[in-house]
């Protein structure tokens, strides 16, 4: 199945043996670490910021040694003539310094049923029997040890890093390896799952960065280089061209991603994707495969859609999005016939939400969006592309088809349900670690509450104090939650502590949680 075999390519290791915390985790055979004795010296120079839980596979060129020499000085690289095969030895110089090991430990939640699913997992499938892999076994109930390996880039001087979402998620200490070996702690400063963008700062100045290109000036058949840490072997380096572009992936519908063939494997999550200028056009996320390796198929973020959430997190430490609130689906020949259009290109409009911006602006089901502003649209992706990416409150003009006539609709966009999330950190640091969204007029009724906030996600702080997903969150340091505005004030005031009342099975309990 697609979304199944769909992973992210990011590496976690969980403690105590072989633990399978996602689809996408699994962790090195012994038969692929380095001797005993080197990964042991290897581990005394790296120090240990990532924790002393649990033990950790040691990647060749990984450790880190104090006062290590600065980043090579940069390296001009001159346009591509046409025709011409790119100098990729001169772009890993130039450009490589600026690319980063991504470290991680935190406690991830289980319920002790991991263990019978892992056995149709593709990971386990490929690798069960060989050499160092053990065998099945149930996994414990409630939150577990793991640590975690990915790639990340500078892109600004003074310690800003991109990275991936799925790399930081549930992690509570994060440390980020430079090629020059330096070693920092890395603070979150937020992450949008709905991009798979997470934005990590370190105490550091005068660091090398990327250059960033142009993501829409990428065409297939372009040359790209991925550099990253694929199962922690950092500064790794691999070539190929963009495949496709404009790909709509299961789950991620606000991303039109780059598709390559450049070999990309677990641990290379985060990790830039070069053009053949040696310009950073994206950022490597997934990889489609049924082996749980490369198989020629990887995804990348746009780098103006990551730039487009950095900037957002760094001003205000959460990513909003906007919402349309219809249902797409893609057109067929046979509909396109039915409704007397001439091609199959356009999104149907299957539903609309009431109370949305569609329903405002008078949207109607068999109405066949063709533009957005001007700009063709050939698929449902590409609206939902669109839209995900703008702002609340940002006005478009939809052309639409509707009784076989073309009429153009404006529309001012409201606020995605994605935008309802306290952020991984404030821009001050102050990190919880909650999902959470207004609760309707029914769950209101049903929880027996007049206001509360349902908690769909817990990670960090909050996960690892006992908060879980369906409790309603009705106070913060009892001043009550009836916005996300509210939580996200009493964050700003930068508390080492706080208890939350929530709601659970009918009882009201409080929960302190440590923000350290």
């Amino acid at each position: 199945m697609f979304k199944r075999t769909l992973i992210a390519a990011a590496v976690a290791l969980a403690v105590g043996g072989l633990g399978f915390t996602s689809a996408d985790a699994w962790t090195l055979p012994s038969w692929l670490h380095r001797s005993s004795a080197a990964a042991q010296n290897s581990a005394a120079g790296a120090g240990n910021s990532t924790g002393s839980t649990g033990s950790q596979a040691a990647a060749p060129g990984a450790a880190a040694t104090p006062g290590a020499a600065a980043a090579a000085a940069p390296v001009a690289i001159a346009p591509l003539p046409p025709g011409s095969v790119p100098n990729y030895a001169a772009i890993v110089k130039a450009e490589g310094p600026a690319v980063v090991g991504v470290t991680v430990a935190g406690l991830r939640k289980t319920d002790g049923s991991d263990g019978p699913s892992m056995q149709n997992d593709p990971f386990y499938r490929f690798f069960r029997g060989l050499p160092g892999f053990p065998g099945f076994r149930m996994m414990p109930n409630g939150p577990q040890p793991f640590h975690g390996l990915g790639s990340g880039f500078i892109v600004s001087s003074d310690g800003l890093i991109l990275t991936n979402a799925h790399v930081v998620n549930d992690a509570k200490q994060v440390t980020v390896k430079l090629s020059d070996r330096r070693e920092f702690n890395a603070k979150v400063l937020g992450s949008d799952t709905a991009t798979d963008i997470a934005v990590l700062k370190i105490d550091a100045k005068g660091l090398p960065t990327v250059s960033l290109g142009d993501s829409k000036s990428v065409q297939v058949g372009d040359y790209v280089l991925a550099i990253g840490a694929p199962y922690g072997f950092a500064q790794t380096a691999t070539q190929g061209i963009v495949s496709a572009k404009g790909r709509s992936l299961p789950g991620d519908s606000y991303v039109p991603f780059i598709q390559t063939d450049a070999a990309v494997n677990p641990g290379n999550s985060g990790g830039p994707l070069f053009d053949a200028e040696g310009q950073v056009i994206g950022i490597n996320a997934q990889i489609f495969t049924q082996s749980g390796g490369f198989q020629g198929l990887a995804f990348a973020i746009p780098i103006d859609v990551a730039m487009n959430v950095k900037n957002q997190i760094v001003a205000h430490g959460y990513v909003q999005h906007a919402r349309l609130g219809v249902a797409l689906q893609d057109l067929s020949a046979p509909l396109a016939d039915s409704f007397g259009l001439k091609a199959p290109d356009g999104a149907l409009v299957a539903s609309v939400a009431k109370g949305t911006a569609a329903a405002a602006a008078g949207l109607e089901p068999g109405d066949v969006i063709t533009q957005v502003d001007g700009h063709e649209v050939h698929t449902a992706g590409d609206i939902s592309t669109r839209v995900g990416m703008a702002h609340p409150g940002d006005r478009l003009t939809l052309s639409v088809w509707r009784n076989k006539s073309r009429v153009d609709v404006p529309v001012t966009l409201g606020k995605a349900q994605a935008e309802n999330t306290v952020a991984a950190a404030t821009p001050e640091g102050t990190t919880l670690g909650l999902t959470v969204r207004p609760l309707d007029r029914d769950e209101l009724h049903g929880a027996g509450v007049d206001h509360g906030l349902l908690v769909e996600q817990a990670q960090g702080p909050a996960l690892m104090a006992g908060v879980q997903p369906g409790d309603v969150l009705l106070a913060v340091d009892g001043k009550p939650a009836r916005s996300i505005d509210q939580v996200r004030a009493a964050l700003s005031k930068h508390p080492r502590h706080v208890a939350l009342l929530v709601e659970r099975d009918g009882q009201q309990i409080f929960i302190p949680v440590d923000l350290g």
